[in-house]
């Protein structure tokens, strides 16, 4: 008999096998709300499918009477400018401090620690701080997210950097390539594809501080509807927005995941 340790499932049973774990979840969700509403019509703890669905058609298809916007598309819409500006801003960031400290012994001597020191910081402890100087608007939410991302990625790409080969540095500087030269033409291209793995692995962080940040001060978004709503119990509202926001999530991974495999073939082939 085949040890369980040694059997790989076909590619077809891996298919099953993950959407089984989501097929469970969602018989046990169906079973707790019938339950709870046989029970109590009104109660708003586990609405129904359709409750869901009611509740999310009048936000993403009906325009608001307030404002006139379609509710839902313009909060996905402000969060991912926000998301995508922060992550973007704490991208160059980061590579620029990370290659730079990595790859020159002076910077990582003099830079290195306060790098960590300032990872340690909890970004979110520095929230006030920010509405404080820089205000409630825009500017603040981005910078949360900018903040509590970059040091994480200039702290990995300097560690990429350092595991590049010093020998291709040697050989580069035989052929007379300057400082400059060896950072722009030999260390940038290998660690850009480590550059997307970072941001892929900083997003989860990022819709945390995004999150967070529309949560505490904004007028839209995601965060601010989800925290909104709840005063009313409104889990009809909250749940979809749960998923949708983690629905987002994935494409972007996946997305992130698509353009390193397309621009750098070489660096998943060096994965396998």
């Amino acid at each position: 008999m085949k040890k369980l340790i040694n059997h790989t499932p076909s590619s077809a049973n891996q298919v099953l096998l993950g959407l089984l774990p989501f097929a469970i979840l969602l018989i046990a969700y169906m079973i707790g709300s019938d339950a709870r509403l046989a029970i109590n019509p009104s109660d708003k703890l586990l609405p129904s499918f359709g409750q869901m669905g009611e509740a999310m058609y009048r936000l993403a298809f009906e325009p608001s009477r307030r404002t006139g916007e379609l509710v839902f598309w313009q909060d996905t819409l402000s969060s991912l400018m926000r998301l995508f500006a922060g992550v973007g801003i704490a991208a160059i960031f980061g590579l620029c401090i990370g290659v730079l400290t990595g790859a020159l012994p002076i910077l990582f001597a003099s830079f290195a620690p306060l790098l960590t020191v300032i990872s340690l910081i909890p970004p979110l402890a520095i929230l006030p701080i920010l509405f404080i100087v820089i205000g409630l608007g825009e500017a603040s939410k981005i910078t949360l997210i900018a903040i509590g991302v970059a040091p994480f990625i200039a702290r990995d790409i300097q560690r990429r950097t350092q595991e590049i080969p010093s020998e291709q540095l040697v050989k580069a500087q035989t052929l007379g390539a300057s400082t400059p030269q060896i950072l722009i033409r030999v260390l940038l291209p290998q660690v850009m594809p480590k550059l997307i793995d970072a941001i892929r692995l900083s997003l989860g962080a990022g819709w945390l501080f995004l999150i967070a940040a529309e949560a505490i001060s904004s007028t839209d978004g995601l965060g601010y509807r989800i925290f909104l709503v709840r005063r009313y119990m409104s889990m009809d509202v909250i749940l979809p927005y749960v998923a949708w926001i983690t629905l987002l999530a994935f494409l972007i991974d996946y997305l992130l995941s698509a353009i390193n495999s397309r621009l750098y073939p070489w660096n998943a082939e060096g994965k396998s």
